[in-house]
């Protein structure tokens, strides 16, 4: 199993309680982004730089994840694609994303989306809390568990 992380928004919280769980089960993490990324020295955490341009980075993780890995993004078409491919997918704010539940965020995100380009301000998703790190944690812990019980 890697991790692969849509790094460009990914709360730097979230990061480092990533790089902890890297080194500690000395799994492969791989930030990807389009901009530069300070990563920590380590064997188990390396940054890719993408070219910036729309949905790169994305691109990048759904060539490169293999079933069974793990991919941290917010992004719901990242995420289906992943799923489409056999990954596991964690948001940053705890939440796992299943075949099951993604056709009903795909379909809220594109009501949301054509909200706002209709003219809607439809706001935007409240500050990551303690409690969303906490489930996080929890919710990458269980998975990871899975991997070296199951």
């Amino acid at each position: 199993m890697q991790i692969w992380v849509d790094a460009d928004a990914c709360p730097k919280v979230i990061k480092e309680i990533l790089y902890r769980a890297a080194n500690r089960r000395q799994l492969q993490l791989t930030l990807v982004a389009n901009k530069l990324l300070q990563c920590p020295p380590s064997l188990f955490i390396r940054a890719m730089q993408v070219p910036a341009g729309f949905d790169v980075a994305d691109n990048k993780i759904v060539q490169l994840v293999e079933a069974g890995d793990l991919v941290i993004t917010a992004d719901i078409p990242l995420a289906a694609d992943a799923i489409a491919r056999g990954a596991n997918v964690l948001n940053p704010r705890g939440e796992l994303y299943t075949r099951d539940t993604i056709q009903e965020r795909l379909t809220m995100r594109n009501f949301m989306e054509g909200l706002r380009s209709s003219g809607v301000d439809t706001g935007g998703p409240p500050a990551l809390s303690q409690r969303d790190r906490q489930e996080f944690s929890n919710q990458l812990d269980k998975l990871l568990a899975k991997r070296v019980n199951g």
